[in-house]
């Protein structure tokens, strides 16, 4: 029941861990720009302008379609993603422009808005209220000129804003390639791997102190407790079969083992009618004994059970 029940949990922190890995909480405004200049890009309609790069951190296909982009905080669905367009389905690291005209109907990619230094840029979710994403347009930013955020964990994707403004690089994954990875950081701060050593010793400790744990508490700690009653049993000088203690109507593989091996090992009816009676004491709870979970079973000479002249009968012609 147990080992059910952990499947199961991790069943669903798998099933958590996919869902989350598509949904549209992972993505995020990467870049933005406010004025183009003569060198900047152009849209379906020949025209250069501003425009937001929105960049999927996941390992899954996340589609934005529904969701919706907006420079007013009080009107967070001011300019919705179309939904129907098969390109809003952005793949794992991937980016993807929504030009920045100020009507939405130029097309999928088009926002219903411009983007002005000194505003504020949101992505918000599909279901109109929850800001995933924003990032701010530096009120002084010159034309030509965009706002970023740089992944300086080349891993994990780890966004920060950039506080000066940088080239445009509309479609690119904005990625530090100079900045150091956590490896090349623990390198640097334990050059002899002292502290990854201590690390690795501790945990493998804690590992098996777990593990010796719940062998004591499972097997060894059972197994201690039938041997003393076992050497108790020895000590109080009777032949007696020891039985644990169950519930009233349910043997146990014991009880059912000690009463097949008298059953094989005896003969006479004397010895089934004892075995019979011992056991009709025992589960009805009509046993006085001192110790409960001790079964004597004592043949007793002079009985006329196994008589074999009481049980002839004639036999048909």
């Amino acid at each position: 029941m147990i080992r059910k029940r952990i499947l199961l949990i991790l069943a669903l922190l798998s099933g958590f861990t996919v869902l989350r890995a598509q949904n549209v909480s992972d993505l995020i405004i990467s870049e933005a720009l406010a004025a183009a200049d003569s060198t900047g890009i152009v849209d379906d309609y020949g025209r250069r302008g501003g425009w937001i790069e929105i960049f999927n951190t996941s390992q899954g296909t996340v589609n934005l379609a529904g969701c919706y982009l907006t420079d007013d905080r009080t009107n967070l669905t001011k300019s919705i993603i179309p939904k129907g367009d098969l390109k809003t389905k952005l793949g794992p690291r991937q980016t993807t422009l929504f030009f920045a005209s100020g009507n939405g109907d130029d097309g999928t990619f088009y926002a219903g808005f411009h983007v002005r230094p000194g505003s504020t840029v949101y992505l918000v979710s599909n279901d109109g209220r929850t800001v995933i994403d924003s990032l701010s347009v530096p009120a002084n930013l010159p034309a030509g000129r965009s706002v970023y955020k740089t992944a300086n964990d080349l891993r994990q994707l780890e966004f920060e804003v950039q506080a000066d403004a940088g080239v445009p690089s509309p479609g690119m994954p904005n990625i530090d390639m100079n900045a150091a990875t956590k490896a090349q950081a623990m390198a640097e701060k334990d050059p002899h791997g002292f502290i990854l050593s201590l690390v690795a010793v501790t945990v493998v400790f804690c590992a098996l102190a777990i593990l010796w744990f719940l062998f004591w508490l499972f097997f060894d700690r059972p197994a201690r407790k039938a041997k003393a009653a076992q050497a108790s049993s020895a000590k109080s000088g009777k032949t007696s079969s020891v039985i644990p203690s169950v519930a009233k109507g349910s043997p146990s593989d014991e009880i059912a083992a000690v009463i097949a091996l008298a059953m094989d090992m005896e003969q006479g009816g004397d010895v089934y009618a004892a075995i019979a009676l011992a056991m009709d004491l025992y589960f009805s709870d009509t046993v006085h004994d001192a110790e409960s979970f001790v079964l004597t079973l004592r043949p007793r000479s002079g009985s006329a059970w196994n008589d074999k002249t009481k049980t002839f009968r004639k036999l048909p012609r």
